[in-house]
């Protein structure tokens, strides 16, 4: 494997650090991405019966001591609660796009790895051939001794670029699923939430 690195050439550096990269931002978004996914339908029920039994305040506690953006976006709709259910809206709305921008927070970084590393990889093919080229030239002579180090050069980084966009590409992919999955659980549990609200006589819109 050293042996193979070594042929690659200059280029197997940033393709090297682009992978070691990536997995860092990979590894990161996962951890965040696991910890921001809850059981919504158990947590709504839970917030439901907070509502009834405890009031605005309960329900606000049970959302402070739990974790992931549906709680905290919820949580903003219920310090918003005494003006009006209007302005409850409103909160979950500002609210909910400041938790999306966090989920997908380093995507962007997965997507470069991604685009890019087999563009480098095709340009250590182009160094290869290049360099076969150039040692045909001092030759003279096409002998399949002289060009097989460019060849190697060209094929290895081809190889490393596509080894290190696959992966990386998969787990962008991975990622963008759970957080579609997390939107629709937010824009779910938030509907639901505000419905609870009006049945439970929190619908009218105060006056500032």
């Amino acid at each position: 494997m050293v042996d193979l690195f070594n042929d690659g050439g200059i280029f197997m550096w940033p393709l090297l650090f682009m992978f070691f990269f990536g997995i860092a931002v990979a590894l990161e978004r996962f951890w965040t991405l696991s910890k921001a996914h809850i059981n919504s339908k158990e947590f709504i029920a839970e917030l439901q019966e907070a509502l009834k039994q405890r009031g605005p305040e309960g329900a606000a506690e049970i959302c402070s001591n739990t974790p992931g953006p549906v709680a905290s976006v919820l949580h903003a709709g219920l310090l918003r609660l005494d003006r009006g259910i209007e302005h409850v809206e409103k909160a979950i709305e500002e609210s909910g796009a400041v938790e999306m921008a966090f989920l997908e927070k380093g995507l962007v970084w997965l997507s470069t790895v991604a685009n890019v590393a087999p563009l480098v990889g095709f340009l250590g093919t182009v160094a290869g051939m290049i360099q076969a080229f150039n040692d045909i030239a001092k030759a003279g002579d096409v002998d399949p001794s002289i060009v097989a180090g460019g060849i190697s050069v060209a094929l290895i980084t081809t190889a490393s670029g596509l080894v290190v966009a696959i992966p990386i590409q998969t787990l962008y992919n991975y990622f963008l699923s759970k957080i579609d999955k997390i939107i629709i659980d937010l824009q779910e549990s938030s509907n639901q939430f505000i419905d609870d609200l009006i049945q439970l006589g929190y619908g009218e819109n105060r006056e500032d």
